[in-house]
């Protein structure tokens, strides 16, 4: 029995053998694939010719062979800077009118079309007008009537005041006569009321436009029963020449614009679209709210448009631009160019033709294109656009564009070409310069 035991347990152990060995194999291979080829000599050769990547290429800007490093570089200028601020504003018609009947009755002719341009007083529907005729012809029955009894009362006045001037009748008698043409006066003037008043709804029959504007779409057809100021308008006629844009700006940024506008200056407005790119109207600044929003720190303005081309409409969300001033001579720098760091604002500024040097700054507006400088460049300067990454203050550079290019003056860079519409700040996105 112990001979079969030991027999049936050496395949066991022979087994378990062979798979182990099986797994330090595995895990040998394994590590000789993944084990870091780190030998003095390869390491002696990345630190001789930089850091290598993983298909043996060095990396740029990390310890590589030294040599001026490509730049491009923009002048500073001197020039004029239109201070814009920028707000979400919202359209609104000068005026918004609800048309509805005056009268009741049945709705028997609509004379407009939807969307069609009206001037005030225009025809733009029919109430049925016959009741109102009616009313006006009965009205004007009883006038008649009591204008005859008045005047037969007045002709017995003047007889009894003949008689009692002979001493032929009572004074009783002409007191009565007299209070008779009285009554029957105070009844011809209430008479005449009701037939103006007639004569008014019989005009109320005829709805017309009480503005010049556009029309909406009707919201009552033909065949309609209507009642006197029913809350469901007929159409309704909005005033969009002129039109007004309504915007809400900071307290922060009050000062300026306050002070103009007040002075009496004429602050111009634009109205950009949702998109911020295309100018679709230009207006003045018309009005502004007498307290500020305790809620959102903002006080309301309105600007008006003419609107000739119909290029604004009620409740559409443009963007605002609002031309508060304009700084007369500064210095200006490509925004690109400034760079922020722990010590403040500054620039990489040519000192010569191939070393850069760093200028701590003092900025001031901005328009996203190009920066006011208070301190630090002057007018003719060079600053770094692209290639800042890997400068520092008197890196040897090779300049592969410079931007001389750039006007003489912001006016230019903004409108440009003459007489076209300036581009406010911040709509523009900043120029790449090519290769």
């Amino acid at each position: 029995m112990v001979d079969q035991s030991m027999q049936s347990s050496a395949p066991r152990n022979s087994r378990r053998w062979l798979f182990g060995l099986l797994v330090l194999l595995l895990v040998a291979g394994l590590c000789w694939t993944f084990w870091p080829a780190g030998t003095p000599q390869y390491e002696a050769e990345g630190q001789a010719a930089g850091h290598m990547g993983r298909s043996g290429s060095v990396r740029p800007g990390f310890g590589g062979a030294s040599g001026p490093i490509p730049v491009r570089v923009a002048p500073v200028i001197l020039g004029d800077f239109p201070l814009y601020y920028k707000a979400l504003g919202t359209v609104t018609a000068l005026n918004t009118i609800n048309v509805r009947s005056r009268v009741a009755g049945e709705l028997v002719k609509v004379n407009f079309e939807e969307g069609q341009r009206v001037k005030a007083g225009d025809l733009l529907a029919q109430i049925d007008p016959r009741p109102y005729q009616n009313a006006l012809l009965q009205a004007e029955g009883t006038l008649l009537q009591n204008q005859a009894q008045l005047k037969n009362a007045q002709v017995d006045l003047e007889r009894y005041r003949g008689l009692y001037a002979q001493d032929s009748i009572a004074k009783q008698t002409l007191d009565t006569a007299a209070a008779l043409v009285g009554q029957y006066q105070g009844t011809v003037k209430t008479n005449q009321a009701a037939v103006n008043d007639a004569k008014l709804n019989l005009e109320f029959t005829r709805i017309r436009a009480p503005i010049g504007g556009r029309l909406g779409l009707r919201q009552l057809d033909v065949g309609n029963l209507v009642s006197a100021n029913d809350t469901t308008a007929l159409v309704i006629i909005a005033q969009t020449q002129p039109i007004s844009v309504a915007f809400t700006l900071p307290q922060g940024s009050l000062d300026t614009v306050l002070k103009r506008y007040h002075s009496g200056a004429k602050l111009p407005v634009q109205a950009w679209d949702r998109s911020d790119v295309k100018l679709q109207a230009t207006g003045v600044l018309q009005s502004l709210d007498n307290q500020i929003d305790t809620t959102t720190g903002t006080l309301k303005f309105k600007a008006r448009f003419d609107n000739q081309d119909q290029g604004l409409f009620p409740n559409q969300f443009v963007n605002v631009r609002l031309l508060a001033d304009t700084l007369k001579n500064v210095v200006l720098a490509p925004s690109a160019a400034v760079q922020f760091g722990t010590n403040g604002t500054f620039v990489y500024a040519l000192d010569g033709d191939d070393k850069v040097q760093i200028r701590q700054l003092q900025v001031g507006d901005s328009d996203g294109d190009l920066t006011v400088i208070k301190a630090g460049l002057h007018a003719g300067d060079r600053v770094v656009l692209e290639g800042t990454d890997r400068l520092k203050d008197g890196s040897r550079v090779e300049v592969v564009n410079d931007r001389n290019e750039l006007p003489s003056s912001p006016t230019d860079q903004l409108h440009g070409q003459p007489g076209g519409a300036a581009v406010a700040p911040g709509d523009g996105k900043a120029q790449k310069v090519g290769a």
